[in-house]
């Protein structure tokens, strides 16, 4: 973003996106998180962050907020909710997904303890976790939406974090989407119905 664009934006009166935008410029091109480097990349006063937002803990929070609402966009927008295992697994291909899309976002929603003090932040991450639920409470409705919710979220976290960190290869975006649809096929029946079969049953 050009010093430029940003004082539009400023002089529009939308200060704190612009200074968000800036802020994940910055943090996707490697730079320290802080207010003062917001401002600079954002071309405004070092004091001018400080109309919203306190410190730098409180920019973190936002943008974790908008991470994480662009995450619930990517699992939702355009999409009919899943209705079966299989679908269930195309969640966390996409999850996966914007994760090594937005590496440095990602870790920053993710890698520290939730604020929990900041309202908006727990329910950006309610919201997930509730579609979660309600994903499982359709496709596996004899089950525990909530245990099933966490298991899920866990794998794919999990998997997210594995190719980011390099223990799985990340370099081939097709095998990285298999690897995680076959993942998850392996823990989660292919229907609601499905169990086990055991000899002598």
């Amino acid at each position: 973003m050009s010093s430029d664009t940003a004082r539009v934006g400023y002089h529009h009166g939308d200060l704190r996106a612009t200074l968000l935008r800036a802020a994940l410029e910055g943090l996707e091109a490697g730079e320290p998180l802080s207010l003062r480097a917001a401002a600079r990349r954002a071309g405004v006063s070092t004091g001018a962050p400080y109309r919203h937002f306190a410190d730098r803990e409180a920019l973190e929070s936002a943008l974790a907020v908008h991470g994480l609402r662009e995450l619930m966009s990517d699992l939702t927008t355009g999409k009919k909710p899943p209705a079966s295992a299989s679908e269930v697994g195309e969640l966390a291909v996409e999850y996966v997904r914007f994760a090594l899309r937005r590496p440095a976002l990602f870790r920053l929603m993710f890698g520290q303890e939730c604020d929990d003090q900041d309202d908006e932040r727990v329910r950006a991450a309610r919201a997930l976790h509730g579609y979660l639920e309600a994903v499982m409470t359709e496709v596996f409705p004899q089950s525990d939406p909530v245990a099933l919710a966490t298991a899920g979220w866990s794998l794919a976290h999990g998997l997210a974090f594995l190719h980011l960190d390099g223990k799985l290869p990340a370099t081939d975006p097709a095998a990285v989407d298999e690897r995680v649809r076959s993942t998850l096929a392996a823990v989660f029946p292919p229907t609601a119905s499905s169990r086990i079969e055991r000899p002598n049953e």
